[in-house]
Order: C-alpha cells, then structure tokens, then sequence
C-alpha cells in the first residue's frame, strides 16, 4: 500500500518504520523545519547538543522507546543519571523528593508525613487503573494521605498542571504518573532532536520518504483511497494516518461526519508556556534538577536546571533553565508580547535564590503550545477515541490515545505502533467496507 502520514513526530516516525517494515511505500508530511513535534530541539551558537523547547527526559521503565532505539542502531545514545527533584517552598527552600527528605519535611506533622509517602507507594503497587478512573485524583489522594498531606503536597501539583481543571482530574492519570516514574532519568547525546534525526534517517534508509516545511492543507476521499493536499502539490494514498491534535484533525478532513466532529471538540486540553534561559553561572544553589513549585508562588509551575543533569559543557558552557507553566489556550501569556511574560518570569527567579541578577542572562527563548495536555476527567475511558475514524482508510493519533498514560516519547512510540498494527490488522479488507475491528 501507498500510505501518508501527517505529523513528524515520534508516533508518526514510529508508525512509519513500522509500515515500511511490513513492506508498504510510505510518506511523512511534516509542517515544521525538524521533526520531533513537542520533543524538537533548537542549537545556540556555541552549542555542540540541541536542546528541547519543552523540557523532556525518560524513564528506565520507558521500554517502548528504549526498544526502539536499540532497534534502529541508536541504543547508544541513550545514557541514565541521578537527579535531584524538589519540592519549592519560599519561605524554607526546597525539600527534596527521597524517603528521608519527606520525613524531614518540617511543615507536617510524622504521621502526615509517613501517609503521604504510603499515599505515592500505593500508586506505585497497584495496577487496576480502570477502578480509579472512577473518581478523582484529589478524593483519592485526600483519602490515602489525609487533608493536610493532601493540601501540601499533591494538591500544588494538581493545581499548577490542570489549573482551573484540576478538581477535575481521575485518579488514574495519577496513578500513571506515580506508576512509569523512576529515580534515574534518561536523555540522548545530542538532545531528543538526536534521537529523532536517527529515526527520521532510517525511515528514510527503509525507503520512506519525509516531507518537512511541508504543511497539509486539506484531506478528502477519492475512489481508490485518499488524496493529501499540500501548497504545491496534490497526493494519492491508499491510507492516511493523522498524527496530530484533534483541531488540525477537524480542520484537515472536512467530511468527517458532524457528530465525529463534535466528539473531537469535546476532547479538552491545555496548553504550555515554557521560558529557556541561557545564565553564565548555575541558578539553583544545592544542584536541584528540578523544583515543583505551588501555584501562585512563582509565575510558573516548574523550574528545571537541565544543566544540573547534563553537562554544561554540550551547550558551551551556559548554564540552562526552564520556567513552565501550564496554562489554559485562552491565557494572557499565549496573548502576550514574548518580552512581557520573560521580563516577569525572570523577575520571579530571585525568589529561588536571592542572589540572582539580570546581569546573570546570557540569552532568553519563550516556546508556546496550545495542545500540550490532555484533560482527563472522571471516566475519561470512554471518551477516548479509536484510532480508526468513521472514514474508512483515515486514522488518528495524538496524544488523547496514550490515555490512561500522561503524554510523552515513550507512550507516542507506543502509539505509534498501535496505529500501525490497526491499519495493517485493516488490510485485507477493501477499502470501502468501512468494517474495522475493534481497536481497543
């Protein structure tokens, strides 16, 4: 078969080394210069390593994405360190994230304390995801670790990832994010554009061909499969595979049936703002990787000293943080001028460490994403989307299918493969039948 793939990123290469596996012609169609969608680097002169726009890294449970790389010659890109991960407090400094540094929490009584860390290894033990979706993160977690824990801890968290959602959010997203953590996180020489690069190379050393600064205009159906239409050029397809939102989804494929439609709209998100400074000395005084921070303490959710991981010397010696925050699409910082929302992040660092000045910031980049996290909310399950649409020969993959997983490298390669093995499970039949196995 002749297969077209909209999205360059790590469930659309996936898909596409997969298909060209199984001996179908493939192209990917990527509207960015790169490809690596949310993962994408960008390099500074002087830098010899990308770096990601939004912050990233893996887990040594993430077997998905670890497979893959072995697969494709690239294992040896990937390498494990330890970190340290914080919680933020302004008037006591940050508390790291051990055993010994919650029970030296000094805001709790010990039995909060101990409720709290029994709260997280419950998470951690447990596997009957679907029984947890059936209420929320917030009662869940005030049940297992008490009101005050609760309050302390995971609430900020909540809070400052969901925002005006998070009352909202089901007890197995939580779950998810307590179940694939690990002490040790993973990175690839040369930042996840490296890896990326590597598999957009062997996709195309597998005979596909990739399409970049290539944006799709529009998708519509044609007697003998699909047609992909770009500014300069119109292209048949026996099937199409949409790695992408579920907007761009609605906007590409007009004939998508208007109830279909309606359901893609009701899939809500929010996005992501995320500040990169380049600083000529290190920001976080113990060598915290990352800081969790309570909403309203500072103007973001997380601030993460990527070079307290990886070496300074990759990036020329600069020292790299990032302030994120997740905010809803119609915030004022996805409105705002980039210089007024980094002037009043920048403005917050001192409260991180006191000794910050202006004069520390080499450079400054401000990344913006509108669809950067699903909302999911209690029995999110039966929201979810199949991979097959009601058109016959178009498949979707986004982030809304790694549910109950939080988005990420890993579980969009496992997308990836899902997709794939769909559309080739699909084969045999023709095209127009519309008959589809069930895909979940």
């Amino acid at each position: 078969m002749k297969i077209g793939i909209i999205g360059g990123g790590f469930a659309g290469l996936t898909a596409a080394h997969e298909l060209l596996k199984a001996g179908h012609r493939v192209t990917v169609f990527e509207a960015a210069p790169q490809v690596g969608g949310l993962a994408s680097g960008f390099r500074a002169p002087g830098w010899e390593w990308a770096l990601e726009r939004f912050y990233h890294h893996i887990f040594t449970t993430d077997k998905a994405i670890i497979a893959l790389a072995a697969e494709i010659g690239a294992r040896d890109l990937i390498f494990f360190n330890r970190q340290t991960t914080a919680f933020f407090c302004p008037e006591h400094g940050s508390h790291p994230v051990t055993a010994l540094g919650l029970l030296r929490y000094p805001h709790l009584p010990l039995l909060d304390r101990i409720r709290f860390g029994l709260s997280g290894l419950e998470l951690k033990l447990r596997n009957d995801w679907q029984r947890l979706e059936r209420e929320t993160a917030a009662r869940h977690l005030q049940r297992w670790a008490g009101r005050r824990a609760y309050a302390q801890l995971w609430q900020p968290l909540l809070d400052g990832k969901f925002g005006p959602y998070a009352n909202e959010i089901n007890a197995a997203w939580f779950w998810a994010r307590a179940k694939t953590r690990s002490f040790k996180l993973g990175y690839f020489r040369g930042g996840f554009q490296a890896f990326a690069d590597a598999l957009a190379a062997h996709v195309t050393r597998q005979g596909g061909t990739l399409l970049t600064n290539t944006p799709v205009q529009q998708l519509s159906r044609a007697e003998d499969g699909w047609r992909i239409v770009t500014a300069d050029a119109s292209h048949a397809y026996d099937r199409v595979i949409v790695a992408a939102a579920p907007g761009l989804l609605a906007r590409l494929a007009p004939e998508l049936p208007p109830d279909y439609v309606a359901g893609l709209r009701r899939l809500r998100s929010i996005g992501a703002v995320v500040l990169v400074a380049a600083l000529d000395r290190p920001l976080l005084r113990r060598g915290e990787y990352w800081l969790n921070i309570p909403k309203g303490t500072l103007p973001f959710l997380a601030l993460v000293e990527h070079t307290n991981m990886i070496d300074a010397r990759h990036y020329g010696g600069d020292r790299l943080i990032y302030c994120g925050d997740y905010v809803p699409a119609d915030h004022p910082a996805f409105t705002q001028p980039p210089e007024q929302v980094i002037d009043g992040w920048l403005s917050a660092l001192p409260l991180a460490n006191p000794a910050f000045e202006r004069g520390w910031v080499r450079h400054t980049w401000l990344f913006r994403e509108p669809y950067a996290q699903p909302i999911v909310p209690v029995n999110h399950g039966r929201d979810v989307p199949a991979l097959r649409t009601p058109l016959a020969g178009l498949y979707w993959a986004s982030m809304s299918h790694v549910y109950p997983w939080d988005r990420g490298t890993n579980f969009a390669v496992e997308l990836g493969r899902r997709v794939a093995q769909a559309l080739l499970a699909d084969s045999a039949q023709p095209i127009g039948t519309g008959a589809h196995p069930a895909d979940h």
